[in-house]
C-alpha cells in the first residue's frame, strides 16, 4: 500500500509512505506490480501533480479529507517565462491526469494564482484521462478551474494551446464528476469531453465586472452525442442577482445539458451566451430539463436554446452518457466495451 503523509511512517513494513503525491505516482510507473493505490493523508501539498499511470486510485483518508486534504499550486497564464513568453492556460496546471482509468476521491485540487483579471486563466485539474472518476473532490480556482480533455482540433492564436498536449492527436475522453464543489468564475469548467457531473455543488465567484462569469464552455467535437450533462446540480454564488450566464460554446458544437438542477437567483434570465458565434446557434446544443430556483426561469432564454421533454431526458440519463457504467449496468465488462 502506497501512502503518502506530510510525516510518512517507516515503521509499518506493510506500507511504502511518501512525501509528496508525485513522488508516490513516480514509484507506481518504476514497479507496476504494486497495488494501484495511493493513500493521501491529510495535510496542505504544494507540488505539481501529473497522473501517467493508467487505473490509479487517489484517495483522501480522513473523515472531512475533501476539506483536509489539498494539493495546491499557483501558476498563472499571464506570467512571463524565461523565454520572454507567457506561461499561457494549459501549463497552469496544479493537477494532470494524463492516464485513463483513474479515480480521485476526497482530495481538494488548488490553483491558488488567483483572479482572472490579475492571473489570466489558471487550471486547477486538468483532466486528459478516459474513464475518468472525480467523486466528492473540491477544484478551486478562478478562470478555467477545471479543464477537460480534449483540446479543440486547432488554436485560434499562434500556441493557444502551449502545453503537454499542444501536438498531441485529439482524442474523445468520456468523465464522471460525482459529489464534488467545484468554484470558479470566467469559463471554469471547459473543454471537449464527455462529462457527467452528478450532483455537484458549482460556485460561481464574485469579480469586478459586469458579467461575472460564466459557468461553463464547451468544446465539444462535431459529430459527439455528448457533451456536459448536468444532473442534480447546485449553481450557488455570492454574486449579484442576474449576472453570471450559465455557459457559452467554446466552439461553436458545444453541448451543454442540465437535468433537474438548482439554479440561483446569480443566473442571467437569458441563462446561455453564444460568445458572438452565429454558426453556434444552429450547431450547439444547450438545453434544460426540470430544472428549478430563481435562475430556472425559460421565458428569456435565446430561442436558439432547448427544453426538453421527458423522452428527450431520458437520453441524456448517466447509464447512457457515461459508457463504462452504462456497460457494467448490462452485464458487460469494461474491457468488452
Amino acid at each position: 500500500m502506497l501512502v503518502v503523509s506530510k510525516i510518512p511512517d517507516r515503521k509499518n513494513e506493510k506500507i511504502k509512505p511518501f512525501c509528496s503525491l508525485q513522488n508516490a505516482l513516480e514509484y507506481l510507473e518504476h514497479h507496476p506490480e504494486e497495488e494501484r493505490k495511493i493513500l493521501v493523508q491529510p495535510g496542505r501539498y504544494q507540488e505539481q501533480v501529473t497522473v501517467s499511470v493508467s487505473g490509479v486510485e487517489i484517495m483522501g483518508t480522513s473523515s472531512n479529507a475533501a476539506k483536509e486534504t489539498i494539493i495546491t499550486y499557483g501558476l498563472a497564464a499571464r506570467e512571463i517565462l524565461s523565454d520572454g513568453k507567457k506561461r499561457g492556460t494549459f501549463r497552469t496546471y496544479t493537477f494532470f491526469v494524463n492516464a485513463d482509468k483513474v479515480t480521485i476521491k476526497n482530495i481538494t485540487i488548488e490553483n491558488s494564482a488567483g483572479p482572472g483579471e490579475e492571473a489570466g486563466q489558471c487550471i486547477a485539474l486538468y483532466a486528459d484521462g478516459d474513464r475518468l472518476t472525480v467523486d466528492s473532490c473540491r477544484l478551486l480556482g478562478w478562470m478555467d478551474t477545471l479543464f477537460t480533455a480534449p483540446l479543440p482540433p486547432k488554436e485560434i492564436e499562434k500556441n493557444g494551446f502551449a502545453g503537454p498536449k499542444q501536438f498531441a492527436p485529439r482524442r474523445d475522453t468520456c468523465q464522471y464528476y460525482k459529489n464534488c464543489y467545484i468554484e470558479g468564475e470566467v469559463d471554469f469548467i471547459f473543454g471537449g469531453a464527455t462529462a457527467y457531473f452528478e450532483n455537484c455543488t458549482i460556485y460561481s465567484k464574485d469579480i469586478r465586472q459586469e458579467v461575472k462569469g460564466y459557468v461553463t464552455a464547451p468544446s465539444t467535437p462535431e459529430g459527439k452525442k455528448y457533451g456536459y450533462v448536468m444532473e442534480g446540480c447546485r449553481f450557488i454564488s455570492n454574486c449579484p442577482d442576474q449576472t453570471v450566464y450559465l455557459g457559452r460554446p467554446w466552439r461553436e458544437w458545444g453541448q451543454v445539458v442540465l437535468l433537474r438542477c438548482e439554479i440561483g437567483s446569480h443566473i442571467k434570465a437569458e441563462g446561455w451566451d453564444d460568445w458572438g458565434k452565429e454558426q453556434a446557434h444552429s450547431r450547439s446544443f444547450f438545453a434544460e430539463y426540470c430544472c428549478t430556483g430563481p435562475g430556472a426561469g425559460l421565458s428569456a432564454r435565446p430561442d436558439w436554446c432547448h427544453v426538453l421533454d421527458k423522452k428527450e431526458a431520458e437520453d441524456y440519463r448517466k447509464e447512457k452518457v457515461v459508457y463504462w457504467i452504462g456497460a457494467e449496468c448490462s452485464g458487460q465488462s469494461q474491457e468488452s466495451v
